[in-house]
This record gives structure tokens, sequence and C-alpha cells, in this order.
């Protein structure tokens, strides 16, 4: 992954438990015979560190592979993709080389375009975030953040002054909007919250019995 001499962090939020889908652990799910989990890593290749929000998940059961750091949601009040970026913060806060960005994705997103990483990386400019949009439609999940510009978010979340969403965060700091091509294969950046969206995106990666990642 080309990152422009900055350094990056990657964190995959999978702390979802999918209630709709039975409450399975969504991170194990199979998408044309490959774990979410392992999905997404692959486009997070050469990010370092490679953290894993597991919210209530016990972390054993995320299966975590060789490089990938299991990390908490912060104690407080909130819940979601916020708590699993603030307890990444707080560990990145711990390291004596910070990176300089971070960019994270839902684990349940197995059609991550193959230029994630650079694109965001190269529409970020100078803007303190970026979260990635397709046909309109932003996905604040999949997103790159200044690592500098949050530090702070930590102490913010158990005070109960953050924002209570990676969407308002974002839209706190005056961060920008990364828009996708239109592509003919679908929305890169489709989610699995139900049964039918599930079979859906199999059904996507196996069309024409070529396993698509």
């Amino acid at each position: 992954m080309a990152q422009n001499q900055h350094s990056t962090a990657g964190l995959i939020l999978a702390g979802g438990r999918g209630e709709r889908l039975g409450g399975v652990i969504k991170s194990e799910l199979m998408v044309g015979g490959v774990r979410l989990l392992e999905r997404v890593a692959v486009r997070l290749e050469g990010c370092t560190p490679l953290l894993v929000a597991h919210g209530r998940i016990e972390p054993a059961a995320l299966h975590l592979a060789a490089g990938m750091t299991a990390v908490p949601d912060l104690d407080g009040d909130y819940a979601g993709p916020l708590a699993g970026f603030a307890g990444a913060i707080a560990h990145i806060n711990t390291l004596a080389e910070p990176p300089e960005l971070l960019i994270s994705v839902a684990v349940d997103t197995p059609f991550l375009p193959s230029d994630f990483a650079t694109r965001l990386v190269d529409g970020l400019g100078e803007a303190p975030a970026a979260i990635a949009a397709y046909d309109g439609q932003p996905y604040p999940t999949n997103a790159i953040w200044r690592v500098a510009r949050f530090r702070d978010l930590p102490d913010q979340v158990q005070t109960g002054t953050a924002p209570r969403s990676l969407k308002s965060l974002c839209a706190a700091v005056g961060g920008a909007i990364v828009e996708w091509p239109h592509s003919a294969a679908g929305d890169p950046f489709a989610n699995v919250n139900t049964p039918e969206e599930l079979d859906n995106l199999r059904q996507r990666a196996t069309a024409d019995g070529v396993v698509r990642r």
C-alpha cells in the first residue's frame, strides 16, 4: 500500500454481534469462502499496527491472525464504532512512536476496493479526517483519521463530551468525503446486517463461478 511517506495504522471494527443475523460474530461469517475478518484485513496490508476493536466479544473468539492486536472499547457509556475507535486511540496513545494516520474499516464490508487505502490517503489532503462514500452515501466506519487530532478522544469519551458517532466526530472536526467512482460490480462498501444482505453478498462473491474479493 502506498502511504505517501505517512506512517499509517489500521483498525478493523469487529465488535458487531449480528443480532439480526441470529447473534453471530460477524467477523467469522464466510463470504466467497473467506472469513470477513480476513477479507478486510488484506485491504490494510502494510498498516502498522493493525488493530482489531472487539467490543464485548472475547478476543479469542475472533481468531486473530499474526500481526493483529486486539483492543477493547473504551470504558464508558459509549458503544458501537465510536467506542471501538476511542479504544484504538487509547492504545495508540501508549505507543512510543504513534502513527500519523489511522485507517478504519468495518469488518462486515467484504468488497472493499483494492485502492481503498491509497485513495483515502490521497483524498485526505489537509483535512483532519475523511470518510469513504459511494453514490452519495457516506460510510463513516470506512475512513481515515489524523491521529494527532484525536489523541484527546479517550478523555472526551470518559467525560461524556465526545460526539456519539464516527459521522458526528468527522463532521465536528471539519472532515472531508472521498467519493468512489461508480462501479459495475456495485457498492464497494455494501455491508452485512440481515440474512438477505448476507445472501446477496455471497452471491456477488461467486457470480459467474469466480470468487471475487
